[in-house]
């Protein structure tokens, strides 16, 4: 999406917002970069408006983080939620002189639940309540919003579902190529005509009342990267047929039919290819489906979600925490909000 042309508004100093995020996780079986479920475990990020000139300021950027990636996440320019408030206040016609930023982590740093993609709806969201409260001429949407957190993402699954909350089904559009006509993409790249951004959408389900969601976090981690280098280019059209019904069949299960978790749940797309790189994960979730409970690795895991209309059997929960699993039941949470 591109910035807003005029020339910036800047930020009185003073302004304080505070947002929460909620964790997220993606694909829930067959529905790759597609379906995804927002999850009550939550960042905080507050974001004030300062002098930089001032000596108790801090300077220009002022960086505090506490909790999970409390060590490992850069406390400068670097850190995410400062690019994409600053990439979010430019898209507004927004500027602020100085930020002193507080973050508050709960969700846990890769691992499968969102935390970089919570980082950046964190920043997109609490730029648009400063640009608000400054009554800056543009307001951010909901689709803008989604639009913008997945640009981060490069996919809208975890994005969308932290935006909106409950259950999303997101969707991409792909960038037009340039026609592979003789001279025509000379001719666009002398005339530097700019391409066709990619679309991110997303819609929100409510999820039925009677679906409780367990997410089992291992110690380990694991980056997304990492995983999506172990899919295949071409998959068998057996199971990318296969995949398409799960995923319909998610959306019902998911909204009206919890009954179908366990059908809906299955894949044979991305789960099967990353099994080797997290054979723990991998094995939790074989024998939590042999049990009769719908499994699946969160995202590019290692956290593996289990959905299911009754509690989760505590022999289950028991055998997970011996095998190196944290268990936890989390409610289906609504999205990003202003505290």
């Amino acid at each position: 999406m591109s910035p807003a042309s005029n020339s910036p508004l800047v930020l009185p100093v003073g302004l304080k917002a505070t947002v929460t995020v909620p964790a997220s996780s993606a694909n829930l079986g067959p529905g790759f970069d597609t379906l995804g479920l927002a999850l009550a475990l939550y960042d905080d990020v507050t974001v004030e408006t300062v002098d930089p000139s001032d000596p108790d300021s801090g300077g220009d950027l002022t960086v505090i983080v506490t909790g999970e990636g409390a060590d490992e996440v850069p406390t400068d320019d670097r850190h995410l939620v400062v690019v994409a408030l600053r990439r979010t206040l430019a898209y507004l016609g927004v500027s602020a002189a100085g930020l002193r930023l507080t973050c508050v982590n709960r969700i846990p740093h890769s691992r499968g639940l969102g935390s970089s993609a919570a980082a950046a709806v964190a920043g997109i969201a609490a730029a648009a309540a400063l640009a608000a409260d400054a009554d800056a001429p543009r307001a951010l949407t909901t689709d803008e919003m989604v639009q913008l957190a997945s640009e981060f993402e490069g996919h809208p699954d975890n994005a969308s579902a932290s935006v909106l909350g409950g259950g999303v089904v997101s969707w991409t559009v792909p960038a037009i190529p340039v026609p592979d006509v003789a001279g025509y993409r000379d001719h666009a790249a002398a005339s530097h005509a700019p391409s066709a951004p990619v679309h991110y959408g997303a819609r929100r389900m409510d999820v039925h009342p009677d679906i409780r969601a367990y997410v089992f976090v291992p110690d380990v981690q694991s980056s997304t990267s990492v995983t999506r280098g172990l899919l295949p280019r071409l998959v068998p059209h057996a199971d990318a047929a296969f995949n398409a019904s799960r995923a319909a069949l998610m959306v019902l299960a998911l909204t009206e039919h919890p009954d179908l978790l366990l059908d809906a749940s299955d894949d044979r797309l991305h789960q099967r290819y990353r099994a080797a790189s997290m054979k723990e994960s991998a094995g939790l979730v074989e024998r939590l489906r042999a049990a009769g409970v719908a499994a699946a690795v969160s995202g590019a895991g290692p956290t593996v979600l289990a959905l299911t209309p009754q509690a989760l059997p505590t022999r289950l929960a028991d055998a997970a925490t011996e095998a190196g699993f944290s268990v936890r039941e989390l409610a289906i949470a609504d999205g990003v909000s202003r505290s």
